[in-house]
């Protein structure tokens, strides 16, 4: 009790200290300005007027000190180190830390009456009164403004030109989509908004030359009964120039232009001549059919700014240039309105060789390195191809999460190669800044569980890749083929086998032959996060469909189909993840997210093969469990065994939340729960795990743990740390184990809490 009774006091102390410092050392004469207050008078509503005093308060200049937690923090360190000098250690402090007085003497009380006059006439208040004066005591002073408003004017109609010229046509064909809505309170910054829709319409048409400025918008006050008339026109002096459509001319391409060289448009005799293009590429780098499909113009059409930048965007997404830039002047050889256009193309060196170290944390708890080296080749046959040559080895660490750790060796390598259009019997064409891709690769991959087992994994794909935008993308792949081949194992895991029988599916040969389909939704791709952000990812997995069909495949009655003495999976498998993030001022953030995944047997299998099933637990999904440990179901391998965990299921449902919020500077905390389990599609009769069933009491076996978590965001990458305990246990009689909980007892915390170490957020 007396040491809290000493913390109160001396936090006392120190707040009222801090207080008194704040104007101990003003000059003379001087009072510390300490803000404004907004007194708003005479409005319609409670709602305007809160709007409008937090719009005027953020307008008034200058800002006071800062404040934290009430005190002026930065002020005080301020006048701390105030005669230190600037490049001693305290006097870096200052500079970094600290902040100056405000002063009530920089205050211009008439010209912050001028800017919320102004502010309150541009919200259509055309009859405010704005008056300040500056209320002092002992040392410190604020400013008081005081804002009668009167009635807002709301826009009674709006009248767009109806003269017979082009550009007044294509200015009235966009009223119906007018931001000027009758009844809506008169607003500048809606005015200058319309203006800019205007003028973004206007280059949809032609009008190349056009600009924002050169729309008008007129006002008539005198309707009465506080409404306005606005009427939209054009400034009758703009140029000449900017009341034309123009159209496409001559499209000149030069390939291999560099930043330091002066303008060649005089090479045009050097050009060829394809497709309406002319493409000037003196070394022969490039096919013409490669350009021509990348360019949006086609000479001719009417100008837009639509395909102006999508077809930058499409150069830039080949990934065969370092920098790209164009512009467009006048033809002067025809009377009439044309413009010629000018791409210059620096190209990326043809062939890299590339080296990576990198630092790898997975789902399961292992995290470790990973060293991958790759030679690529941008424009293999001079169309655009990009071929990658990489082979990678690099081991895995269990640093928490399993009860017995089994450490991993990885190496492999993989070859795709990637042509800049779909290569298929079907017409294909894609109206955005992305050219699709047809991807060919084959991989071969090896995993050596230390102590346990060792794998072999052949695989090739053939498919396609395209994008909407560049936050929508689909991949399809219409050939996709997975061989799965033991190689050594040990007697450990043998012995391991004997208690589990199901452990043996991790090291069976397993051949898939199938199609996947994959699309992404997302909104955090562009690196502006909005308020709401949304992500979405769905698979659809098919494997052996065909061949079932053809073989009549039943393994429930005994007829199982094999290729090479290898049973062949037939399923059909989807995967949805849904992420939804929400945002509460600068530093924080709640994040959700939902997966469900199902995956269906038939045929020629009784469960998924054990690489497209789905587990559970771990530092990317259930945090507060050991990863692979919970499920299928309430089932629960038996305590007198030894345990490997590698749970599988068919079903998997796994809801996450959690509110992030910054600490300090780029430490970053984070508070979570999350919940989940995995299921098995068909009864134990064929998997031996009794209550991994998947029924309609699914929700009731559901696993849920909560945590706290510490991020150092240093924007290159995150160091995450999340600590975790179970709150419910579905295997349990009880499954709710909140009553257990025991920070304070160091066999609770060494059973349950569970440390998770990432790189990166886990969604």
């Amino acid at each position: 009790m007396k040491g809290t009774r000493y913390y109160i006091i001396l936090s006392f102390v120190c707040v009222l200290f801090a207080a008194c410092s704040s104007t101990r050392r003003l000059p003379p004469g001087e009072k510390l300005y300490t803000g404004a207050t907004i007194d708003v008078n005479n409005t319609a509503t409670v709602l305007e007027r809160k709007v409008l005093t937090e719009d005027l308060a953020g307008l008034t200049r200058p800002k006071p000190n800062t404040k934290f937690l009430g005190m002026r923090i930065k002020l005080w360190i301020h006048n701390l180190f105030r005669n230190k000098k600037e490049n001693s250690f305290f006097g870096r402090i200052r500079e970094k830390n600290g902040e100056p007085p405000v002063l009530l003497s920089q205050v211009d009380l008439e010209q912050n009456v001028k800017v919320l006059q102004s502010h309150m006439e541009n919200k259509g208040y055309f009859l405010a009164k704005v008056s300040g004066d500056t209320v002092v005591r002992r040392k410190k002073g604020h400013a008081r403004y005081h804002v009668v408003a009167g009635d807002q004017y709301k826009i009674a109609a709006v009248s767009f030109p109806n003269d017979s010229s082009a550009l007044a046509k294509t200015i009235a064909q966009t009223s119906a989509k007018t931001l000027l809505q009758p009844g809506k309170p008169f607003d500048l910054d809606v005015i200058k908004a319309e203006r800019i829709r205007i003028d973004a319409h206007l280059k949809e048409n032609g009008f190349y030359f056009f600009s924002p400025e050169f729309i008008l918008l007129k006002t008539d006050t005198t309707v009465g009964n506080h409404q306005v008339n606005m009427f939209v026109t054009v400034k009758p002096d703009i140029p000449f120039e900017s009341r034309e459509i123009y159209r496409i001319k001559d499209v000149q391409i030069y390939t291999g232009y560099s930043l330091n060289m002066e303008r060649i448009d005089s090479a045009r005799s050097q050009a060829q001549y394809h497709q309406g293009y002319y493409i000037i590429d003196r070394r022969k780098r490039f096919k013409p059919s490669l350009i021509a499909r990348t360019m949006d113009f086609k000479p001719g059409e009417i100008y837009n700014r639509t395909d102006h930048n999508m077809t930058l965007s499409r150069l830039v997404n080949l990934d065969l240039f370092k920098f790209v830039k164009n512009r467009f002047e006048i033809n002067t050889t025809t009377d009439s309105a044309y413009l010629d256009a000018f791409y210059y193309l620096t190209p990326m060196p043809r062939k890299s060789l590339r080296a990576e170290l990198t630092t790898i944390t997975r789902s399961n708890n292992l995290n470790g390195s990973l060293i991958s080296v790759s030679w690529r080749d941008r424009n293999l046959f001079k169309g655009g191809e990009h071929i990658s040559i990489s082979a990678y080895t690099g081991s895995d660490v269990q640093f928490s999460g399993a009860l017995r750790g089994y450490n991993a060796i990885r190496l492999g390598g993989e070859i795709n190669f990637a042509i800049p259009r779909i290569v298929a019997p079907w017409n294909f064409s894609s109206r955005s800044g992305y050219l699709p891709r047809t991807n060919i690769q084959v991989g071969y991959d090896m995993l050596d569980r230390v102590k346990l087992y060792t794998l072999n994994s052949f695989r090739a794909a053939y498919g396609y890749l395209w994008k909407e935008g560049i936050q929508k993308q689909h991949e399809l792949y219409p050939i996709s083929i997975n061989y799965v081949q033991p190689g050594r194992v040990t007697q450990e895991y043998h012995n391991l086998i004997h208690q589990d029988t199901l452990l043996a599916r991790a090291i069976q040969k397993q051949f898939i032959l199938g199609s996947t389909y994959q699309y992404n939704y997302n909104e955090l791709v562009t690196g502006v996060t909005p308020n709401n952000a949304w992500y979405f990812n769905g698979l659809l997995d098919l494997s052996g469909n065909i061949a079932g069909l053809a073989s009549g495949a039943n393994v429930k009655a005994g007829k199982e189909v094999t290729i090479r003495d290898v049973p062949f999976a037939q399923y059909v498998k989807f995967e949805l993840d849904g992420r939804h993030y929400k945002k509460y001022g600068l530093y924080s953030t709640w994040a959700n997210r939902v997966i469900l995944g199902v995956g269906i047997p038939y045929g020629n299998s009784v469960q998924l093969p054990f690489i497209k099933q789905f587990f559970i637990g771990g530092n990317n999904s259930l945090r507060g469990f050991r990863s692979r440990t919970v499920g299928p179901g309430t089932y629960r391998f038996p305590d007198t065994l030894d345990f490997l965990p590698d749970e599988t299921g068919d079903l998997k449902l796994e809801l996450n939340t959690e509110f992030r919020f910054r600490i300090n500077g780029p430490l970053y905390g984070a508070l979570f729960v999350d919940a989940g389990n995995i299921w098995l599609m068909n009864d134990s009769t064929y998997t031996h795990k009794p209550g991994g069933e998947f029924t309609s009491k699914f929700l009731s076996q559901l696993a849920v743990d909560a945590g706290i978590g510490f991020r150092l965001d240093i924007t290159l990458f995150v160091i995450r740390l999340d600590i975790a305990f179970p709150l419910r246990k579905p295997w349990e009689q009880n499954p709710w184990v909140i009553d257990q909980i025991r920070f304070f007892q160091k066999p609770w915390r060494r059973e349950n809490i569970i440390y998770n170490l990432g790189i990166g957020y886990p969604f």
